[in-house]
């Protein structure tokens, strides 16, 4: 059903930081390239009828300056939104919040280009015992519905089929290699490598259910 291997190298992460009111944040950027018009990708990641055939639920009013909220995770405010090329909203999770930032571009009539940003203050102690897959594993299986849903011309992604996928020897692969993946890109920006690898290897016996490795 899943490509593992195509959808890990689909994907570009990269790692930074940005100063905000608040202090200096994390930023965690994954970016993708999909065969659909910005026009489409636009509609997928932003109409209330399509964002559930994909990723989750969501409720509330899908405009500049309304509240919406992710059946089972997070909510938040719109706080920008420039269709059909950007929107920003804050990302609130319990009582953390944090931001994202979508930004599409055309590279063709038929093939557009994802950006998703990232931005969390995140204190040393959760860093080092997770680094960024912590966040970024869990928005590369949400990018996995995206991806499903627009090879299906839009169809209903299902998410029972996606849940039993997520739990097989394939899933935990990709989850693995998903955590991998976040740990070249905290080593490329500048992480101990060793630090890197340790937390890599938390954050992988944490989506794969796994024991980390004693140590």
């Amino acid at each position: 059903m899943i490509d593992v291997d195509h959808e890990i190298s689909a994907e570009r992460r990269q790692l930074g930081t940005r100063v905000l009111e608040a202090g200096e944040a994390r930023v965690a950027t994954i970016s993708r390239s999909y065969d659909t018009t910005l026009a489409d990708l636009w509609d997928a990641c932003t109409n209330a009828e399509r964002i559930p055939r994909w990723f989750l639920p969501v409720s509330g009013e899908l405009r500049l300056g309304g509240r919406y909220q992710l059946e089972g995770n997070a909510g938040g405010t719109i706080e920008r939104c420039e269709p059909p090329e950007s929107f920003a909203a804050t990302w609130e999770y319990g009582s953390e919040i944090s931001w994202i930032e979508v930004r599409l571009t055309a590279e063709s009539p038929e093939r557009t280009r994802l950006e998703l940003e990232h931005v969390a203050h995140v204190d040393d102690e959760r860093w080092d015992q997770f680094g960024p897959g912590a966040v970024g594993v869990g928005w590369d299986l949400g990018l996995i519905g995206l991806s499903l849903h627009l090879a299906s011309a839009g169809e209903q992604v299902d998410p029972a089929a996606v849940a039993a996928w997520s739990s097989s020897p394939e899933g935990r692969r990709f989850m693995t290699l998903s955590s991998e993946a976040w740990r070249d890109a905290s080593i490329a920006a500048g992480a101990d490598p060793a630090a890197a690898h340790a937390a890599a290897e938390r954050t992988t016996a944490f989506y794969t259910g796994a024991e980390p490795p004693a140590g």
